[in-house]
């Protein structure tokens, strides 16, 4: 990412955090739309799932600006995914859920540049996440 997306990323989700609670269900909606065999791994209350979405999708889009503290906290996150069930495949899934997310809650604002900025941020953040997990995995099998 370049710092002209970053930016991007940071100033539309601005416009996303006063409607977040809708981003988050709008979120969820489209995901279980995408693979309803995702619904059963949220076993808690979505209202609850989607403040935490915000929250994580706030921490991360502050972090862009300081990579160095944000990927080990983003490596953590997907480590503590694999316990959920989270396979390879579900990154793809969730990331077209989030761009169509955003694509409803920011409309015009949505622009090919910030489509973009937002696709190669979670990208990255899935790329991390991804790693994460391979090594809790790898740690796994090791002690098993």
């Amino acid at each position: 990412m370049n710092s002209e997306q970053i930016n991007l990323v940071q100033a539309s989700f601005a416009n996303v955090r006063p409607i977040a609670p809708v981003a988050a269900e709008l979120f969820y909606e489209r995901l279980f739309v995408l693979d309803p065999s995702l619904r059963p791994m949220f076993k808690g209350d979505l209202v609850h799932q989607g403040r935490m979405l915000m929250a994580m999708l706030n921490s991360a889009v502050n972090g862009l600006t300081q990579l160095d503290t944000m990927v080990p906290v983003v490596r953590q996150l997907g480590a503590r995914h694999v316990k959920y069930g989270v396979r390879d495949e579900h990154y793809a899934t969730v990331g077209s859920a989030l761009l169509w997310t955003l694509e409803q809650g920011l409309g015009d604002k949505f622009t090919p540049a910030v489509r973009e900025a937002w696709a190669a941020a979670y990208d990255m953040l899935a790329g991390v996440m991804q790693l994460g997990a391979i090594e809790a995995q790898s740690r796994h099998s090791a002690s098993a």
